[in-house]
């Protein structure tokens, strides 16, 4: 079987302050990290055993470290195992490291959560005249994208090159179910009015190391926060930050469904596009689904029909006894959301942010009757994205009815206070509860604690799936202190 898959997300939110001329995006973001109310550590991100300029390829910049602004120097993590610091001028959310797709999806969602009670706090501190905003999506519309990145563990030993080859044609046109919608285009590309992703305008390689500049479809970052020689994590980011829980979910679970088929050899001769980079603005501006895309192989196929074909090796991979519990019910969701595209992508509606955009943009366009670059339509594009749930117009949509749940208000608000129970994750989250004061610096591979002796101790986090509830609770339940628990995991 595949190696399980651990999966996670970093989001990196949009901000903005009306009636702020001298708005800086660096301090605000701080301002409203540090203004979070929820349970947390302000401890120092230990950038130690980091390496962002490893390259998959076997070369790049080992030691190359992170920028000022990715210092860690306002950073937080919670009492669930997420990080929330400033990155590239954004306050991003990373989620705790999930076991499971569905997992995942949640703690996604519970990082809007985070942000709306981050930025409600933060109005608190303002002038009245000014009033911030946060939103979820990947987009400014002056030419400027940030990332929604996607995380998932795989075995060391399956080749770069097969994910390369397996993998571009499936982020390419996988497209028309991970898209959040968007008025317009940027960077250069052609003219449209409507077009399916955020993110879609600002690829232009096919491999590469970048994610500001040049951004590929495939990422080689080699960082895996964990065993190096037994795993690898894909940094995925090519996709956007979606609000309907059905859409993030399956965009997790369809990833993570394939790469497990990838290491287990059931998938068969990859669909390769002749031309995977100008493939993606062509998917990305027809909402019709119905441009063609080239095959290496002379043939022509539209992103829906590569995405049919890449559900049928999905199916006959689970069917022939994939044992992750949640695959069947992505494959139920993956089924329904293409059917329901090919008969009409409003039927998807109630379950992708493109669609349901799709269908509100074009009533008041025929109510009002607006041209789809009438300023209104723009306003309420980026109003869709407002983590405010008395503003966000997905928000208003749920509470209408128009928007499918998948999450209870009740497991999204478990998911911000307290971590997965199944990996590491569930130790950094009970030791930031319960040990706060003694914690010095982490990262996603270790913990740093000051217990009063002559040196600090760092406990080692190498395995994602070690540091569970099963493993580690009871000796969390039972120690008083820091002290304490280094003493009961064999430390001195």
């Amino acid at each position: 079987m595949g190696l399980p898959k651990v999966i996670g997300t970093e989001v990196e939110y949009g901000i903005a302050v009306r009636n702020s001329p001298d708005f800086n995006p660096v301090m605000g973001s701080s301002t409203l990290i540090n203004s979070y109310a929820g349970e947390r550590a302000r401890i120092q991100w230990s950038f130690d055993e980091e390496s962002p300029g490893r390259d998959a390829r076997g070369f790049g910049y080992e030691d190359a470290l992170p920028s000022e602004l990715d210092s860690g120097l306002v950073n937080v993590v919670l009492t669930n195992g997420a990080r929330l610091y400033v990155d590239h001028a954004h306050p991003e959310y990373s989620t705790p490291e999930c076991s499971d797709t569905r997992q995942a999806a949640l703690h996604d969602k519970a990082g809007e959560v985070v942000m709306a009670r981050a930025v409600a706090r933060t109005r608190q501190l303002m002038p009245d005249d000014e009033r911030m905003f946060i939103h979820k999506n990947n987009s400014d519309g002056k030419g400027n994208s940030y990332g929604a990145h996607e995380n998932y563990l795989i075995a060391r030993d399956i080749p770069f090159g097969s994910v390369i080859r397996h993998m571009t044609g499936f982020f390419v046109t996988r497209q028309i179910f991970t898209g959040s919608g968007k008025i317009g285009s940027e960077n250069g590309r052609g003219d449209v009015d409507f077009q399916i992703t955020q993110r879609g305008d600002f690829f232009e390689e096919e491999v590469g190391l970048e994610t500001t500049l040049k951004r590929p479809i495939i990422n080689t970052r080699d960082e895996p926060h964990a065993d190096s020689a037994k795993y690898r994590r894909l940094h995925v980011i090519i996709g956007d930050a979606t609000r309907a829980e059905h859409q993030t979910y399956l965009k997790l679970g369809s990833a993570a469904l394939l790469l497990d088929a990838l290491e287990d050899g059931a998938l068969v001769e990859p669909l390769s596009l002749a031309n995977p980079v100008p493939a993606i603005t062509a998917v990305s501006h027809d909402p019709t689904l119905q441009t063609t895309l080239k095959l290496e192989d002379g043939r022509s196929i539209t992103a829906l029909e590569a995405q049919w074909q890449y559900l049928e090796w999905a199916k006959k991979y689970v069917d022939g006894g994939a044992v992750e519990p949640t695959y069947s019910e992505v494959i139920e969701l993956w089924e329904s959301i293409l059917t329901d595209l090919e008969i009409d992508p409003r039927r998807a509606a109630d379950r992708l942010d493109w669609a349901a955009k799709l269908v509100l943009f074009e009533g008041y366009i025929n109510r009002d009757g607006l041209e789809w670059d009438d300023p209104k339509l723009r306003m309420l594009d980026l109003q869709y994205h407002d983590v405010d749930p008395e503003k966000g117009l997905y928000d208003r949509l749920v509470a209408a009815g128009r928007m499918a749940r998948l999450f209870s208000d009740d497991e999204i608000e478990s998911a911000v206070n307290g971590p997965p129970e199944g990996t590491r994750a569930y130790f950094r989250g009970r030791c930031v509860e319960k040990y706060r004061d003694a914690l010095v610096a982490a990262n996603w591979d270790s913990l740093v604690f000051d217990v009063g002796g002559e040196a600090l101790k760092r406990v080692p986090m190498m395995e994602p799936l070690r540091g569970s509830k099963e493993l580690v609770g009871d000796l969390i339940d039972q120690a008083e202190s820091a002290g304490e628990l280094l003493q009961l995991l064999g430390g001195e």
